[in-house]
């Protein structure tokens, strides 16, 4: 059987062919796409279906979201919310609060409002909003009940004294260079994963990590993805992750596919040394199934949080001279990334400030001198600064750039203000140069970091205008026809999946995203507003409510 789409107008993404009115399908197959008119031949051979459901409509590539954290969002989505930015999620809005006395009364209704056995877990709190967190401010708003309060980053938490008694938590064994506070209760990046383990048992409990699981499918429906990449599977307990999301993210009513890219150093913990790394990311190739599948990529880590400001910068560092940090030391992320390298994998890199990039850059510089590589797909994931010399290093490596843009819109005012001054602020996420040089360039959410809207995204991306309505680095916005491309096959590219979805022709998948307007030919300022009709996955349709 053969089903005939007909729409207003077909986007393909196909340079070769960039407007279709029809497209066919067949077992979740593209057949062709064109006109109907020039199909009949196919019609000679098999029954057709006619569907017009979505004749007044765009029909788009699939979108893809190519670094997001499914477990992240399943352990963070079940929690509170209070943010500095209104967030608009399928089954309700959430109101920003912006300021520090906001977050206290927010903070205390809450414990006044769940059950007295029930510990409180809180995510969104940023100090240049809500001023500085602290064991003692949190037990002002309970001495008794367990609360946890999640920084905006996700890269660092703060708990009172019940929480950390809650998780057997013991300040003397805390240790030099942990990257804890224990006297402020504050847990961040190597820390944090600390804080996590002892956290496990509350974050990780089946019943709220599947009702977890369950609220980011609708996110990422509700986005019109039809493909997400998992950019650090293993994050907080490898075997539970992986069975939590077999169960949730491979059935027949999912409507996305998901790629799976283990956290590299996590595959390592408990005694083993780099060298073991891709011997046991291979072994994750056997637990492939239909959507979920893991392929020849790894996740690794260099610099800290960019909510944080916990980037690792070149001169002249932050306004206030504090520094940032490293997930990994200089020397560890280069024995990683040399093992993985010469293991043929392609490595995508977590990277937000410009001496970060730098680092990284060397690395993938002395990898090539080792053994040289082409196509390496070598990726600089997140992206925040950067300088314009390292732009011109990354097409001379052959590197690839995933960048979280939305950095710009919530960040750029407060940072100016508050952290690194006007011109770097601007030019947070260099994408205009990026594809000025011809490198291939997406962009992701790192949900929950940013909306897992790729309208969103591409609004960020064209306008470049931040919360406080000013338009910044207007030299790097993107055409509307880029950001396109960076959401469908450029995405494709970095997650290796190009040969199967990201733009619409004959032999991909049947992967749609169905708009109401056109994304080409709207006002730029109306692109986060197109409504999503649809997704097309491999040809079955899955309306948005």
């Amino acid at each position: 059987m053969l089903t005939l789409y007909t729409a207003r107008s077909i986007i393909t993404m196909n340079e070769s062919l960039p407007r279709a009115t029809a497209i066919l399908v067949r077992d979740g197959l593209i057949i062709e796409v064109g006109e109907a008119k020039n199909m009949q031949p196919w019609f000679e051979h098999d029954e057709v279906l006619l569907d017009t459901q979505f004749a007044d409509k765009i029909i788009c590539p699939g979108f893809i979201d190519p670094h997001l954290h499914p477990s992240m969002a399943a352990v963070l989505l079940p929690m509170e919310f209070i943010t500095a930015m209104r967030w608009k999620l399928p089954w309700g809005d959430i109101e920003p609060i912006t300021t520090s006395l906001g977050f206290d009364t927010r903070m205390q209704a809450l414990d006044s409002e769940k059950p007295a056995d029930e510990p409180l877990f809180i995510w969104g709190f940023h100090a240049l909003w809500h001023g500085n967190m602290s064991k003692r401010r949190i037990n002002a708003a309970s001495a008794t009940r367990p609360i946890v309060v999640w920084h905006r980053s996700f890269h660092e938490l703060y708990m009172n004294d019940a929480a950390m008694a809650m998780a057997g938590i013991n300040p003397e064994d805390i240790q030099p260079g942990m990257q804890i506070d224990i006297d402020n209760g504050h847990f961040f990046e190597a820390g944090l994963g600390y804080a996590i383990s002892r956290l496990n048992p509350w974050i990780l409990a089946p019943e709220k990590y599947a009702a977890g699981l369950k609220r980011l499918k609708q996110v990422v429906h509700h986005g019109g993805h039809t493909t997400i990449a998992d950019l650090a599977t293993g994050l907080f307990n490898f075997s539970a992750e992986a069975a939590a999301l077999a169960e949730h993210l491979e059935g027949e009513n999912v409507p996305f596919r998901t790629r799976l890219v283990a956290h590299g150093t996590v595959l390592t913990k408990g005694g083993k040394s780099p060298e073991d790394g891709p011997v046991l990311a291979d072994q994750l190739l056997a637990r492939n199934s239909h959507r979920l599948r893991f392929g020849k990529h790894i996740k690794l880590f260099s610099d800290g949080a960019f909510f944080s400001q916990l980037a690792q910068l070149q001169p002249p560092g932050y306004i206030d001279g504090h520094r940032g940090e490293w997930l990994a030391t200089p020397e560890e992320l280069e024995r990683h990334v040399r093992a993985y390298w010469h293991a043929g994998y392609q490595i995508h890199v977590h990277v937000t400030g410009d001496l970060g990039v730098e680092l990284t850059l060397d690395i993938l510089q002395t990898m090539q001198d080792e053994k040289p590589r082409f196509n390496h797909g070598f990726t600089l994931e997140h992206f925040g600064f950067s300088t314009p010399e390292q732009i011109r290093r990354i097409k001379a490596l052959g590197a690839q750039v995933s960048a979280n843009v939305y950095y710009l819109h919530e960040l750029s005012d407060s940072y100016t203000k508050s952290g690194i001054g006007y011109e770097r602020a601007s030019q947070m996420a260099r994408l205009g140069s990026c594809f000025r040089l011809g490198i291939n360039t997406t962009v992701h959410s790192d949900f929950t970091m940013a909306p897992a809207e790729p309208l969103n995204s591409m609004w960020v991306a064209v306008n470049r205008e931040n919360h406080a309505g000013q338009i910044m680095g207007a030299e790097e916005q993107l055409t509307q026809a880029q950001a396109l491309a960076a959401v469908t096959i450029n995405a494709a590219h970095v997650i290796g999946m190009a040969d199967i979805t990201g733009s619409l022709r004959a032999g991909k998948k049947a992967d749609f995203t169905i708009l109401d307007e056109d994304p080409l030919l709207c006002p730029a300022q109306h692109l986060r507003d197109i409504k999503i009709a649809a997704t097309v996955f491999e040809g079955e349709v899955f309306p948005l409510p």
